[in-house]
């Protein structure tokens, strides 16, 4: 079941009162009781992901990833500590992860044109580049499939297991693998 959360402003209004139980009801699918969830924690989630992020837009595409994670996760939540510290930690490291993601995409790009024209490179003879298609080509298919996420579209092992149904550690051994095998072929 999935939940749509739109059009998000912070208020400044009382939230409902929450009671203990309403985890258990929206873990169960009840809408209202994670609605009321919902409007008692959004203005610390998203005062949180402010200061962690000092971008607004940014805060509010958070607090909302946050909210959906909640939502899908809530089976998850034990009850053992309070909704408000579950949804803080969860808060956390959802932001955690997007600076770390972010930070590694921004080390694999540089974003100054002249910059990237005046990096010296090695002239590609033309039977260069078809032996490189040709060697991926030749490779198993979920090595091939790994192969091309991770090093040419620039996935991360989570999202390419995510999306091919396997484990990360799944995902490092092919990679692994194909890295490998191409070594050999562009080496004959």
């Amino acid at each position: 079941m999935t939940v749509a959360i739109q059009d998000f402003t912070p208020t400044r209004v009382d939230p409902e009162p929450v009671e203990p139980s309403d985890a258990a009801l929206a873990a169960a699918g009840d809408r209202r009781a994670f609605e009321r969830l919902y409007r008692a924690h959004v203005d610390r989630v998203y005062a949180l992901c402010v200061r962690m992020v000092a971008d607004r837009a940014l805060a509010e595409e958070l607090t909302q990833d946050v909210f959906v994670r909640a939502w899908e996760k809530l089976s998850l939540f034990r009850g053992e500590s309070s909704f408000g510290t579950w949804i803080h930690r969860m808060t956390v490291n959802l932001v955690l992860n997007r600076r770390d993601s972010d930070g590694r995409r921004d080390r694999r790009t540089i974003d100054d044109a002249e910059a990237v024209e005046t990096l010296p490179a090695r002239p590609l003879a033309p039977g260069d580049r078809m032996d490189l298609e040709k060697a991926i080509a030749g490779l198993p298919p979920g090595a091939r499939r790994v192969f091309l996420l991770h090093d040419v579209e620039g996935y991360r092992h989570e999202e390419i297991a995510e999306q091919l149904g396997i484990t990360s550690g799944g995902s490092k051994a092919q990679l692994h693998r194909a890295r490998l095998l191409l070594r050999e072929a562009l080496q004959r």
